[in-house]
């Protein structure tokens, strides 16, 4: 089991109201270009400054900018008017160009799309633009607008918005290009797949065999049920106000979902064993404590939930297999990914994740996405909508080798058997795939949970 030995103190800790506001912020598409405008106020009322020391002796800059005031503001004018139309049809086709991808593979895709950084980025560099080119326009005064008819032109103001107004094109050009990459189906399958593997990589950590305890307060007499008092899909645990909770109450607190499970109000959420012989916990109290410590979006997110980039693949890989799309290939590309993902699951430990209090003593538990549930989330779709596809059930097949392969001493080797010959069964209902093909199937998953992997011969 992975075990947290010691509660820190700070909201840096897994599930702490700081590690969620920077997961949230991470996650969406506003952060950098809300950045962007502050720096373009920063720089527009700046660099004019620099302008007005040099307004009473010979601007070092005339040479990139000549003009009068009149020339200045219609410049700046031009830019900003331009830059904010160009932004609005650019990600109104783009969100366009989205949804009608999303709903051929998952809509699930658009939350990829918001932290893609590239399309954060050039957001930004568009919105700088036109809020620096706004900001300086307002500092150009002409000689008819002033009563000492003195005029002013900024003109280092206006060279820097003539080379932002530069970037914004060449970044607009790259963005296109991005944007032709990111709508394809490979490009989509390996983000997510990335997203996936970073998670994964961040929550599941070595064990260190400082948990073997964790499971002893199950002896200590019948749990007591926690029920949920608000609805949605469980994000984030702040696990030190659940420890903070539990030691309270003097109980050892067992969640009964999982990072990324749909909580519904009024149903149990929890366990919880007493300490104290013959002791009765406060319920209400816990229950309480329990809701402060659940973050529960409308949508499960990607930052501590480690079947939803498999969840993705799936989805990609069964609308590939409806009817209305009916794209085998995109459907064995996913597989593929999934596979992939599956066997760094196998590789890892799947045991809760385990908090005690200052004192060393198991307070809660959280339990983790376990292999066979990940194999059964990867292959059960899949293989309820392969019938009639010999290429998808044949790639099926293969997952399930590459996976027993693997899992060797994982303890699924029955599930991954029956998997099998569910697969092999299928197509020889619904295909022209041979007898001999799918019993070869069979025999090697078999060789591969125990091991063996031969060569192939022809």
């Amino acid at each position: 089991m992975r075990d947290t030995p010691g509660m820190p103190t700070s909201d840096s800790h897994r599930g702490g109201p700081l590690s969620v506001l920077v997961g949230r912020v991470r996650g969406a598409l506003w952060p950098i270009p809300a950045l962007g405008i502050l720096l373009a106020i920063v720089l527009g009322t700046t660099l004019p400054e620099l302008d007005q020391h040099w307004a009473t002796r010979e601007h070092p800059l005339t040479f990139a900018f000549g003009g009068g005031a009149s020339a200045a503001r219609d410049l700046l004018a031009a830019i900003a008017g331009s830059l904010i139309s160009v932004t609005g049809v650019t990600f109104s086709l783009t969100v366009v160009a989205l949804q009608l991808s999303s709903s051929q593979f998952t809509p699930r895709l658009l939350q990829t799309f918001s932290t893609d950084r590239t399309v954060q980025l050039t957001l930004a560099q568009l919105v700088l633009t036109f809020t620096y080119a706004l900001t300086v326009l307002r500092t150009v005064r002409t000689e008819s607008a002033t009563e000492d008819d003195d005029a002013f032109v900024p003109r280092l103001s206006i060279t820097v918005a003539y080379l932002l107004t530069l970037g914004s094109v060449l970044a607009l050009v790259l963005f296109l290009g991005h944007l032709s990459r990111l709508l394809r189906v490979e490009t989509m399958l390996r983000d997510v797949h990335d997203e996936a593997t970073q998670t994964l990589a961040r929550e599941l950590d070595e064990p260190d065999g400082a948990a073997r305890d964790a499971a002893d307060h199950r002896s200590a007499g019948p749990p007591v049920p926690l029920v949920a008092r608000s609805s949605g899909f469980l994000t984030v645990v702040d696990e030190r106000a659940a420890v903070a909770a539990a030691r309270e109450a003097g109980v050892v607190v067992e969640l009964a979902v999982r990072i990324g499970d749909s909580v519904v109000e009024g149903t149990p959420v929890a366990h919880a064993w007493s300490l104290a012989p013959g002791g009765s916990p406060d319920t209400a109290r816990l229950e309480e404590a329990l809701d402060r410590s659940f973050q529960l979006y409308y949508e499960r997110t990607p930052d501590r939930d480690l079947a939803y980039g498999l969840r993705k693949v799936v989805d990609i890989c069964v609308r590939a297999l409806s009817p209305g799309t009916n794209d085998p290939t995109t459907a064995v590309h996913a597989l593929s990914h999934a596979s992939s993902l599956l066997g760094r699951f196998a590789e890892r430990p799947d045991e809760p994740r385990v908090c005690r209090d200052e004192e060393q003593r198991v307070r809660l538990v959280v339990p983790p996405w376990e292999l066979p549930a990940l194999l059964q989330l990867a292959v059960e779709e899949p293989l309820q909508f392969a019938e009639g596809q010999p290429t998808v059930l044949r790639r099926l097949a293969g997952l399930l080798r590459e996976f027993a392969w693997r899992a060797q001493g994982r303890s699924v080797d029955d599930l991954v058997c029956r998997y099998v010959d569910a697969v092999a069964e299928r197509a020889l209902e619904s295909t022209a795939v041979a007898e001999s093909e799918t019993r070869a199937w069979r025999q090697q998953v078999r060789q591969a949970l125990a091991g063996s992997w031969p060569a192939e011969v022809g």
